[in-house]
């Protein structure tokens, strides 16, 4: 753990709302990201990075310190998923036209939204690379949970091997084995549309 990382962890056990201010500030994007991509539907992805920053802030005295802050806040966010896809599951309100709206507004952020939103000197390109993007994200959503966890760990979030069995409870030969297998199945997924 870094030495800013555990000033931080020090003020929120000392239940400093500047402390939580900071955090949030701080992981907000990685957090929203990993639970919108284990997720796929916007408005609970915003809702469940909300609920995992109150957990994180009323729980941190459970937080031994045996990882980076950072890697315990992934390990809360994805347990968060699980419950929430287990639950949305049980209700059968997995929306997917929320990955359209989010493709649309990733793509407009990076400069390449719709024709009028600025110059783009490839309308073409961007429109294929907004539709590569939507593709790529339908095909990690329709990834069984295990599978979906691994490949947005490593493969988006960029954590290395142990970060992710530190999230995920497995060692480090069951994540590489998961993710060869997401690589492959995305790889298929992915091929039927190419």
């Amino acid at each position: 753990m870094t030495f800013r990382e555990r000033l931080l962890l020090r003020r929120l056990r000392e239940r400093d709302e500047r402390a939580f201010r900071e955090l949030v500030e701080t992981y907000q994007d990685r957090v929203f990201n990993l639970i919108f991509r284990m997720i796929g539907v916007r408005e609970e992805a915003e809702d469940l990075a909300q609920e995992v920053f109150v957990t994180t802030f009323k729980t941190i005295d459970t937080f031994r310190g045996e990882s980076k802050l950072s890697t315990w806040l992934y390990r809360v966010a994805v347990n968060h998923c699980k419950n929430r896809i287990k639950y949305l599951a049980r209700r059968h309100d997995r929306q997917t036209g929320a990955l359209d709206e989010a493709a649309e507004h990733e793509a407009a952020a990076s400069g390449d939204g719709p024709i009028g939103a600025g110059h783009i000197a490839r309308p073409d390109r961007a429109v294929e690379g907004a539709q590569l993007d939507l593709l790529v994200q339908r095909a990690i959503a329709d990834l069984d949970e295990e599978h979906r966890v691994v490949v947005v760990l490593r493969d988006i979030e960029d954590l290395s091997y142990d970060e992710i069995g530190t999230i995920t409870g497995l060692p480090e030969g069951t994540v590489k084995s998961r993710l060869h297998r997401a690589r492959l199945a995305l790889k298929q997924k992915l091929t039927k549309h190419m």
